[in-house]
């Protein structure tokens, strides 16, 4: 057996519900997540401790580990509840908005506030995820919208890894921006005011010109160097439309077998998306 197995079988045992019992003390698992959250939302991940959390909660730290064995736990559990925030365990949340496009723009929007509201989880650094039940349920609703239009699993999960990470990407990028605004003590338009002044003097050079008329044009839009909101959205919409024509590539030039496994007869037009 690998030698942290039984370390992943006992987290994902408590990321499902498989909890000690309060006790005397009437101390829970949820009420120890509840209070890494809340020092993880104020403070950053890094703050988080067993005894911070054991001070927050009124009692002593050793007190904790019968429920919850160490930090690698906590943060497990404390990831799977806040995605529980995501659609409030309901799978269809994404498939009611519209049609497959509007969902994955639903999903965005919640990925991204998400981030907003917990930015520590940036900070988690794990590449393998807790496979806890609102985890599972957040794949689970994110992929409904893909199914039926056209793509095969693989590219399914895929097509929403891409977009998904997308969000990751320009929400970190808000994050740096607004801490680099409340570190400088600047706006960003009033950084933009006190630089581009003087890049136009010194950038001069006939080799910049493209990266300074289109920096210019970014800086006059935005009054800042980048906007990830509308990276965001840019970003979302090209790729959109890479699935689409993903989709359209997969629903005319590579048509499902018949139910015997043999290619449809000769002049056969393709079976549209979703049908079976």
């Amino acid at each position: 057996m690998p030698r942290g197995a039984p370390d992943l079988a006992r987290t994902i045992y408590l990321l499902w519900g498989h909890h000690p019992s309060p006790g005397r003390s009437g101390l829970t698992v949820s009420a120890i997540v509840r209070a890494g959250i809340e020092l993880a939302d104020a403070e950053g991940l890094d703050a988080v401790s067993m005894r911070k959390v054991a001070d927050r909660l009124g009692v002593g730290a050793m007190s904790l580990y019968g429920h919850v064995p160490g930090k690698d736990d906590l943060t497990a559990l404390m990831v799977d509840s806040v995605y529980g925030e995501l659609y409030d365990n309901d799978v269809e949340a994404a498939t009611r908005v519209g049609d497959w496009r509007a969902a994955m723009r639903f999903v965005a929007a919640r990925n991204w506030a998400l981030y907003e509201r917990h930015p520590w989880l940036f900070d988690i650094r794990s590449a393998r995820p807790s496979l806890g039940p609102n985890l599972s349920r957040k794949y689970e609703t994110e992929l409904r919208p893909l199914d039926g239009i056209g793509l095969p699993d693989v590219e399914m999960d895929a097509a929403l890894t891409l977009v998904l990470s997308h969000v990751d990407s320009t929400a970190r990028a808000h994050r740096n921006v607004s801490r680099t605004r409340a570190e400088s003590g600047m706006s960003d338009a009033e950084w933009w005011a006190a630089v581009a002044p003087v890049l136009e003097q010194v950038m001069v050079d006939d080799e910049l010109v493209l990266s300074a008329r289109v920096g210019g044009a970014v800086g006059a839009r935005f009054d800042a160097a980048q906007s990830p909101e509308h990276a965001l959205a840019f970003g979302l919409d090209t790729i959109l439309d890479g699935i689409e024509a993903r989709i359209a590539e997969f629903t005319t030039t590579r048509p499902d077998p018949g139910p015997a496994g043999e290619a449809p007869p000769a002049g056969s037009a393709p079976p549209a998306p979703g049908d079976g």
